[in-house]
């Protein structure tokens, strides 16, 4: 074989092994790497877009929005395609690209051409040019149909109601105008599952400068949106209620202040106010304190308010009645500790009534000690202290209860009145709620219902408990009539038509940051009418600027101010009955004596 031979047949084996090859490979790609490059192919060209739900509001009892939101539109612009932009200039269609789109769109976007095109220029196919665009607007870009200007649905949170109830309905994270937003503090976080809804999606076949191709939607799932929020507060009495604090913190010189105002009958919270307070549309201005509501989420010293506690454990458990005598001295010595009331007095000839009139705390030691600590600590707790009181708002607090078998000598005697225990506004109101319905407690209730998928739900609330007798809860209201009355602390409170049944209280002010006692709180926290029980509201003033305060004299005329306002608002009838007038005095009792009086007969402990 010549050696011409061998070299044509070499190079036909080798052509026809590289066709082999090549026929192979195209058979490969086309039969087996179809799917695999179609797919790849699609993702390339799929667009999955995110659409958000609209979160629900957040309204008052009676419909009034405190937050809700609006649509809102951020414009982006793919600037491949940009600069394709045509228009008809003399009837000519003319090419005029990023600068024609410029000068079209700045004043929409409320910017100058200068400034918008170099954010249209490059080749970047997804760009941000504007947020919270409104849709009247995004409506007159997209009629000008300039390619590649694209927009995305957002919602913006607002607030119509401004500082109103600001601390209790919250605020948002990220501004506000994210899709992704979710609550920051307040209702906004508390009910963030009902309030949040489920974000659908869409996805689409985009061509190579970044426009939907027709008919080429792959799959849109319709987001589900959230569910309004109905609270149990009125805007109109929470709006006279934070004026009134305002006002009150702005005179006294106090560092805060707040308002609660509840339902006798029901637990319903229907004004929370606090002072100072925040715009939930201007967060930066905003400090720490401001952000807190102070009525639901602070805690206190309670004073003289809290002596209904002990009281009311001795009442029922038969130790005293309201017209039990009791000799009090100027000074009691119960182990080291000499107790004392707030002012010097002569030895005084007090029934249990006039005790709580006065606001005694030497005659509550002498009044109540007999009680074991065991049992007034069962009360305690059984009036709704030492635990958080299920509104399940976020950063509510339990308070602090010392438990009977660690308390400290003086601590014994001085929870008695009020003191060495820790206590939020909200707890407190509580308390008198309970004695206002005749010794049954309603857990408070701040969520009136959510506006769910299947209609509207109220959020469970615990059973009814009672607390004490009703024969106790009478008493203890007939006592806390007194403390209004003739010779009782809060005798200049009233309010015109209608029995009232209240407690000042007056204790050092703790502070976390100096680790010791700074100034007072006052307070002031009853209802009314006393016949027939509507309201309780309380009213707290921490550490006003002023020499020996009074919380009758200030917290007082609020507290009047605000129950006024409420039982006019809701049309409920003047009283139609006297006050009892229990006797405050040992001589003031009919026949002159006591069935029971009690005396320190103790020297030293």
């Amino acid at each position: 074989m010549s050696s011409t031979r061998v070299r044509a047949r070499t190079l036909y084996l080798a052509a026809l092994f590289i066709f082999t090859v090549f026929a192979a490979q195209l058979v490969r790609v086309q039969a087996f790497d179809a799917a695999d490059n179609q797919r790849a192919a699609l993702t390339k060209r799929l667009n999955t877009t995110v659409v958000p739900a609209v979160r629900g509001r957040i309204l008052d009892s009676k419909g009034t929005v405190f937050a809700s939101s609006v649509e809102r539109r951020t414009v982006t612009v793919n600037q491949n395609a940009v600069k394709s932009y045509q228009r008809t200039v003399d009837k000519q269609i003319v090419t005029v690209g990023v600068v024609g789109a410029a000068q079209r769109l700045a004043p929409l976007l409320e910017t100058t051409p200068e400034a918008l095109l170099p954010q249209l220029m490059g080749t970047s196919s997804y760009r941000v040019l504007s947020k919270n665009v409104s849709p009247a607007v995004w409506r007159q870009i997209e009629a000008i149909g300039i390619p590649g200007i694209a927009s995305e649905v957002t919602f913006q949170r607002e607030y119509p109601a401004g500082g109103v109830a600001a601390p209790v309905v919250g605020f948002v994270n990220a501004g506000g105008n994210d899709a992704t937003i979710t609550g920051g503090a307040g209702v906004e976080q508390m009910q963030e599952a009902a309030l949040a809804g489920t974000p659908g999606h869409s996805a689409y076949e985009q061509a190579r400068d970044g426009s939907e191709i027709p008919w080429a939607r792959l799959s849109n799932v319709a987001a589900v949106d959230g569910s309004d929020v109905h609270l149990t507060i009125d805007a109109d009495l929470q709006w006279y209620a934070q004026n009134a604090i305002a006002e009150q913190v702005s005179k006294t010189g106090s560092i805060s202040g707040a308002i609660l105002v509840m339902e006798a009958k029901t637990g319903k919270l229907r004004a929370v106010a606090s002072s100072p307070t925040f715009d939930p549309a201007n967060l930066a201005k905003a400090t720490p304190s401001q952000l807190r509501s102070s009525a639901l989420q602070d805690v206190y010293e309670p004073g003289s308010t809290a002596k209904v506690l002990s009281i009311a454990a001795a009442l029922e458990e038969k130790a005293i009645t309201p017209s039990t005598g009791v000799i009090v001295p100027n000074r009691l010595r119960r182990g080291d500790t000499t107790y004392k009331d707030y002012t010097d007095h002569a030895t005084l000839d007090l029934t249990v009534a006039g005790i709580l009139a006065k606001s005694s705390n030497i005659g509550t030691i002498l009044a109540t000690e007999s009680v074991p600590a065991s049992k007034i600590e069962q009360y305690y707790r059984a009036f709704g202290l030492g635990a958080k009181p299920g509104t399940g708002f976020p950063g509510e607090p339990a308070g602090l209860i010392t438990p009977a078998g660690e308390l400290s000598g003086s601590q014994r005697f001085t929870q008695l009145y009020g003191q060495g225990v820790s206590v939020s506004t909200l707890q407190m109101v509580s308390v008198y709620q309970t004695i206002a319905n005749g010794g049954v407690r309603i857990a408070p209730r701040l969520i009136d219902s959510i506006d769910g998928p299947d209609g509207p739900t109220t959020p469970p609330t615990p059973e009814p408990t009672r607390v004490v007798s009703e024969q106790t809860a009478h008493d203890l209201g007939a006592m806390l009539e007194g403390v209004i009355g003739p010779g009782g602390t809060g005798s200049k409170i009233s309010v015109p038509g209608y029995r009232v049944a209240g407690k000042s209280g007056t204790a050092y002010r703790y502070e976390d940051a100096l680790r010791d006692y700074s100034g007072y709180t006052l307070s002031f926290i009853g209802y009314a009418p006393a016949d027939n029980p509507q309201f309780v509201v309380a009213v707290i003033l921490q550490k006003p600027a002023l020499t020996n305060p009074s919380s009758s004299g200030l917290c007082g005329p609020v507290f009047a101010n605000v129950m006024n306002y409420a039982l006019q608002a809701y049309r409920v009838p003047p009283t139609g009955t006297p006050s009892p007038g229990l006797p405050l005095t040992i001589s003031t009792l009919p026949g002159g004596e006591a069935p029971v009086v009690i005396r320190d007969s103790r020297t030293n402990g």
